[in-house]
């Protein structure tokens, strides 16, 4: 399987992606559990908190769960989520030296990005698979389809992320340059693993 395809897998395999940011590792496998059991499968937990990377091994021991890591700001911390278990990493930004070190470690990455600039600085790495972000607050859907336009037709693809909503999801997944979208209504409010449970379940993903 190529690089790509291997991103891919990541991007296609639900078309949400929470973004979860959790304190507490006791609360992580609950919290997978309850994603994972109504199709929510792909989880990236962000490196905002002291204890993510122990949320990451905690999340993985969980049956059907692929899980990775998000705010991955430099090789160092790609290494450490990736001893923890993170299969996939996520960047609020583009750099070479990040660029290159996912590719060396072979491990699927999405990096931020938010103009033209930034698609094109990937795109001389060899990378086709982007996070927009944060979505909202650099246009929203009317950016992102001028982006498109632009790249589309070089296979390009977005993970929007930043400011999409349970109101909102579904406008931006209609683009066809969108394979899925991340976003933190699934668990906002520090909410309990069966009202996650229903925030998952109303997007009729299984």
């Amino acid at each position: 399987m190529s690089y790509i395809s291997r991103i891919d897998a990541v991007m296609d395999r639900s078309p949400v992606m929470p973004v979860l940011v959790v304190e507490d590792p006791a609360k992580a496998r609950p919290i997978a559990e309850a994603l994972v059991a109504h199709g929510v499968s792909t989880l990236e937990v962000t490196l905002r908190t002291k204890s993510a990377l122990d949320v990451i091994a905690e999340m993985s021991k969980v049956e059907g769960a692929l899980v990775g890591a998000g705010t991955v700001l430099n090789p160092k911390q790609l290494d450490e989520a990736m001893k923890a278990g993170a299969k996939f990493i996520v960047s609020p930004g583009i750099t070479k030296s990040l660029a290159e070190a996912a590719i060396d470690r072979d491990i699927p990455f999405l990096p931020g990005t938010a103009n033209a600039s930034d698609i094109m600085m990937g795109l001389d790495l060899g990378l086709r698979r982007f996070k927009f972000f944060p979505a909202m607050t650099n246009g929203g859907i009317p950016a992102l389809k001028g982006l498109s336009a632009v790249f589309g037709n070089l296979g390009v693809r977005f993970c929007p992320t930043g400011g999409i909503t349970e109101a909102t999801y579904k406008d931006w997944l209609a683009l066809p340059t969108v394979g899925c979208v991340g976003g933190s209504w699934l668990t906002a409010g520090n909410a309990a693993p069966d009202v996650i449970a229903e925030r998952a379940k109303a997007l009729g993903i299984r």
